[in-house]
C-alpha cells in the first residue's frame, strides 16, 4: 500500500518526529510507513487522515491486487 505521508508532511513543514509525536508513534514507525516497509492499522491510518484533515483515501493509496 501507497501513501502519501512524506509529501504531505513536507508540505505542512511538518518534522517525522513531530508526526509520530501527534499520532502515537515512533519515528521509525513513521518511517516506515515513509518508506513503504509498513503498513498502518487502521486506526493509525485514521489518526494520521484526521491529522492532516483528509480522508483515509486521500492520504493512502489502496491497491486492490495486492
Amino acid at each position: 500500500m501507497e501513501n502519501r505521508i512524506r509529501e504531505l508532511r513536507k508540505q505542512n513543514n511538518i518534522t517525522q518526529d513531530e508526526l509520530a509525536k501527534a499520532v502515537s508513534v515512533t519515528r521509525q514507525t513513521v518511517i516506515s510507513l515513509e518508506n513503504g516497509r509498513y503498513n498502518a492499522s487502521l486506526q493509525l491510518a485514521h489518526k494520521i487522515a484526521v491529522y492532516f484533515g483528509m480522508a483515509i483515501e486521500d492520504v493512502f493509496i489502496f491497491d486492490e491486487e495486492e
